[in-house]
């Protein structure tokens, strides 16, 4: 269990900005985080990424330091500036074995949120999985690890309020835009169809908003979430050309760059000098912060949602010592699993070593005296020791669990 390991870029210690540089577009994951493996000597990994948090999940056999930090960084983000790998070094936080499991858990079970008791995580946590294990990233150990988080945020979520009520990133940016008092029928530019903005999209109809432009660069998705929303579609490669005005932009792509430039910005706005709204959910953000120094827009980000999540904290900490006794249960659950397992895993090659033992004896030491038995002679004999074979490969093994029980008790 002490060779698992966790590199943590979170919300608690960067600003939301800071971590969206260290996003990795899915389509770039298999190669420069199977070089990271290859470069830095690691057995098993995973990489989790969302709006407020980059984690590394390994399993690396030995301790993890600052050189060994600064190597990693600059290993999977070559083109990070030195200072930035620097102030990476200083407040990436680190956990190993148990702590990490511990750590994993919390993450899973929202309690490590910017917004506690927001469920969209532990499907994060599990896409995260499934996508590095496609990419044959992960081996035993995570798989172990990841099955038991789930397992762990189900059990937090079902036996305690801590999500009753739920409150998102997307809830949380809809009530900033509430406060402002935006007319029903202004216009809005929904900049990418993905969840995040799915979601603020059936937020503003519920809330009676219906003046829709919809931009994607699959147009069949922006065309789907138009339609929902009765609205009209566009391919994102519209959108710099687009000049039929707007009062709101809400953006949220996977984009590693700015998608909307300054540019972009000044075609969609025009002559319009009147205040405009953007909310940019997107981690790195949608917008180029240059924009904001030369035009007056309220900008509603993830950054800025933060004194809103920590009331939100406040609100749900009386729920917090339940979810701790139930990750603390499945931490004692979870010591044994392992310890379970790595008794199977030693003991695998059992099998294969009686089937040795059994062909020598067979064609070998006993070859002469066999040859010599009748036929009904030697199919009792094969029973005999087909019988003998099952339970010198059973019989080690629930003795072995029996051990681990009684260990355990």
């Amino acid at each position: 269990m002490n060779s698992f390991k966790i590199i943590a870029i979170t919300h608690k210690h960067f600003d939301v900005n800071h971590i969206g540089k260290f996003h990795i577009e899915e389509s770039q994951w298999h190669q420069r985080l199977s070089d990271l493996k290859s470069v830095m000597g690691i057995d098993e990994l995973m990489f989790l990424s969302t709006c407020n948090r980059i984690e590394f999940l390994l399993k690396y056999a030995h301790p993890i330091d600052k050189k060994f930090i600064k190597k990693f960084i600059l290993a999977v983000y070559p083109e990070t500036k030195n200072e930035d790998a620097e102030k990476t070094l200083f407040s990436a936080c680190v956990f190993d074995g148990e702590e990490a499991i511990k750590h994993l858990f919390h993450v899973a079970s929202s309690l490590d949120s910017l917004v506690v008791g927001e469920r969209e995580i532990i499907t994060q946590v599990r896409n995260a999985y499934e996508l590095c294990k496609k990419l044959n990233l992960t081996g035993d150990l995570i798989r172990l690890v990841v099955q038991k988080t789930i397992e762990c945020a189900k059990q937090v979520y079902t036996h305690t309020n801590i999500s009753r009520n739920p409150v998102s990133v997307v809830s949380l940016a809809f009530r900033k835009l509430r406060d402002l008092n935006i007319k029903l029928d202004a216009k809005f530019l929904i900049v990418g169809s993905g969840v995040t903005n799915t979601s603020m999209a059936k937020y503003l109809k519920k809330h009676g908003f219906t003046n829709f432009a919809v931009f994607n660069r699959t147009f069949l998705n922006a065309e789907k979430l138009a339609n929902e929303l009765s609205g009209k579609a566009f391919p994102l490669s519209d959108l710099k050309n687009y000049k039929n005005g707007f009062d709101v932009i809400v953006t949220c792509t996977g984009s590693s760059e700015a998608i909307i430039t300054k540019e972009i910005y000044a075609t969609l706005v025009g002559d319009d000098k009147s205040k405009k709204v953007v909310i940019d959910l997107a981690v790195p953000n949608d917008l180029d912060d240059e924009i904001l120094n030369n035009y007056d827009v309220n900008l509603i980000a993830v950054n800025n949602l933060q004194e809103i999540a920590k009331k939100n904290l406040l609100e749900r900490e009386k729920e917090l010592s339940s979810c701790e006794k139930i990750i603390e249960q499945n931490i004692d659950e979870f010591r044994k699993e392992f310890k379970e397992r790595k008794v199977e895993l030693a003991m695998s090659n059992v099998p294969k070593k009686v089937k040795e033992i059994r062909e020598t004896a067979v064609n070998e030491v006993f070859a002469k005296e066999i040859e010599k038995l009748d036929e009904q002679s030697k199919e009792t004999l094969d029973k005999v020791i087909a019988y003998l074979e099952k339970k010198y490969i059973s019989v080690p093994m629930k003795m072995a669990r029996e051990i681990l029980i009684e260990e355990g008790a």
